[in-house]
């Protein structure tokens, strides 16, 4: 049984939104109201429920193991175990959504650590129950299976068990894998909460700042029009970054190490083999995504940071500058009520259904986004289970990219919302496919704003800031994927100290960002808190994958393409019921193809070349 997660925890990494001090101006932003899942942490119905949900288990396991094979002969009696499966997926999912959500909105309050950490081990005590389950299912014949899902009963869910068929050479005996599964109480999941705990409680001192900060408005100094603030702000991250390396370090090595144990026991040759299977694509159509990004460095990101050099009269921009705004960009804060306005515009010119969907969000307290003390940073919509609804977080401080951001989120909101009548193994969608509708919605955003702009300078400037966010999304997080797989190769020769770790991320850096940008000293720390190393190795690719693929996406529908909006939707409602290359049939679409890729990148290449022509 897989475990319920965030589907986006979308830091966008160094591309920080705004000062704290102009946050008075946002006007009311809604907090979250998890009573959809549970009232409060001391609601009877969670003990309840989890009581409920280790009764059913425990009858499951009595009822159901050794007896799947026989019932599999006949797909009428498969169904019976099928359904009780996927109904306590949908249980134990509420419960560890509501736990995860409520600790991220204070992660420095021991009481909510406890209260997530004590749900977590209730839910790892009931998965081992279950661990029986898809691996004796994976033990029954090829041709047993093929025809028990003839039946109408079994047949919708074919993909899933096609997806099951993949996992059969990693799995391991069910004793190993419930080890394995109780173990990562005290190992991955650990470290990840000491970086969690870590990192929430990091403050910085900005220098011309009395209090210290936490990390999210320290990061968004590093897009100040102030130069001073900037390299302030990076000075600061440095030295607390520095000053707790050697427990980074400790970490990193730590999981690296733990994932290359976990991936010999399974049988993973390649390091990031685990992360595509999860993500239902092939290592070959990562690696053509990978090599197509890489060599187009040159043509993207080191020409764009040599133009914005010029721009800042500067012959290189100091790693602070990177996310720099214009000299001349026209600098206004976006208060949350227009930012909800602008958004829902955008979805309804593409379609009155989505924008539909969205204000929900809105009108019904699925989005947490004001920025407070202990919250977790970043933005992210968690998906929770299909009996509920998605819920959004943002750190929302006013910036034309908190906009962006909120975009990006609702779109994966309206994406889980649609897919939702897939039921609860059917409905999650790989990652590669879960940014389709976020990066989709953020750019039907951007394009209406920059339609309704009239002043040269700010379509400058919104244009400049659209290829930056491409370029995060993109070569960043290819960057990323790059410096993960040199960390993870060079662990399994042994521990890595934290200048290894430091100058593999300057070796990648200069690779990806060009001669333009000088990588100032403290800078090799800033491996540190991307949170995506951590929680989600080798995720970031992710971001790479969905940006290429919905350009390619938006660039058909700009040219109306046949039906657009239909087959859109219905690439949306299919969740992880497909593979992508039967969800991009319908356009013509092919991800296999590296031309693929290359169409992608071509519109942000485009882009460069229209700012180039501005000057």
């Amino acid at each position: 049984m897989r475990r319920q997660s965030f589907s986006d925890i979308n830091l966008a990494p160094e591309a920080p939104s705004q000062s704290p001090a102009d946050g008075q101006s946002l006007g009311t932003m809604p907090e979250w109201d998890l009573s959809d899942l549970y009232s409060g942490p001391d609601a009877p119905e969670i003990r309840r429920d989890l009581k409920e949900a280790a009764a059913e288990a425990t009858r499951i396991k009595a009822t159901y193991q050794g007896r799947l094979a026989d019932l599999a002969k006949d797909g009428d009696k498969l169904i019976e175990p099928i359904k009780d499966y996927e109904k306590l997926a949908d249980l134990t999912g509420k419960l560890g959504s509501y736990s995860g959500l409520y600790y991220v909105l204070n992660q420095t309050d021991p009481a909510r650590a406890k209260f997530n950490a004590d749900i977590s081990e209730a839910l790892t005590k009931l998965y081992t129950d279950l661990i029986f389950f898809e691996l004796e299912l994976n033990q029954i014949d090829d041709a047993v299976i093929d025809e028990a899902l003839k039946h109408a009963s079994l047949k919708r869910y074919k993909p899933w068990f096609d997806d099951l068929r993949k996992e059969k050479p990693h799995q391991l005996d069910e004793k190993i894998e419930t080890l394995f599964t109780e173990k990562s109480q005290t190992s991955r999941a650990a470290w990840n909460r000491l970086f969690d705990e870590t990192m929430s409680s990091l403050r910085f001192q900005v220098k011309g700042y009395k209090e210290p900060l936490s990390l999210e408005p320290t990061l968004n100094f590093l897009s100040d029009a102030d130069e001073k603030k900037r390299k302030a702000a990076s000075e600061a991250l440095s030295k607390v970054f520095k000053a707790n390396l050697p427990l980074f370090t400790r970490i990193t090595n730590t999981l690296a190490k733990d994932k290359e144990i976990s991936d010999r026991w399974h049988n993973f040759k390649d390091v990031a083999d685990s992360r595509n299977l999860a993500n239902r694509v092939e290592g070959p159509v990562v690696d053509a995504l990978v090599s197509s990004v890489r060599a187009a460095y040159p043509l993207l990101s080191h020409r764009y940071y040599a133009m914005k050099a010029k721009w800042l009269g500067k012959k290189k921009l100091a790693s602070w500058d990177r996310n720099a705004p214009l000299p001349d960009k026209p600098e206004r804060t976006i208060s949350w009520p227009e930012a909800e306005q602008i958004v829902l515009r955008a979805y309804n010119g593409f379609a009155p259904e989505m924008a539909t969907i969205a204000k929900q969000f809105f009108d019904k307290n699925w989005i947490d986004a004001p920025v407070r003390p202990g919250k977790a940073p970043g933005a992210f919509s968690a998906s929770t289970v299909p009996s509920v609804h998605p819920y959004v977080m943002m750190n929302y401080l006013g910036k034309p990219r908190d906009v962006m951001t909120l975009a990006h989120e609702l779109g994966h909101g309206v994406h889980q919302w649609l897919a939702r009548d897939q039921g609860p193994l059917l409905a999650p969608t790989p990652l590669t496919l879960a940014e389709t509708a976020s990066v989709f919605g953020e750019m039907l955003t951007f394009n209406s704003i920059i339609s309704e702009t009239k002043d040269p300078r700010e379509k400058k400037a919104m244009l400049a800031g659209k290829v930056e966010d491409m370029l995060n999304t993109v070569v960043r997080q290819i960057a990323f994927y790059t410096f993960e797989r040199k960390v993870h190769e060079a662990r399994r020769e042994g521990e890595l100290t934290s200048d290894q770790i430091n100058s593999l991320w300057l070796e990648v850096q200069a690779e990806s960002l060009g001669p333009a940008i000088d990588l100032k000293p403290g800078y090799e720390v800033f491996w540190t808190y991307i949170p995506h190393f951590i929680h989600s190795p080798f995720y970031v690719y992710a971001y790479a994958f969905g940006d290429c693929l919905v350009n390619s996406l938006y660039g058909l529908y700009a040219e109306a393409h046949p039906e657009f909006v239909q087959k859109y939707f219905s690439l949306l409602k299919a969740g992880g019921s497909k593979h992508h290359s039967e969800l991009l049939a319908p356009f013509g679409l092919d991800a296999r193809d590296p031309e693929f890729w290359n169409k992608g990148l071509k519109v942000i290449e485009g882009m460069i070349d229209e700012l180039e022509k501005i000057g």
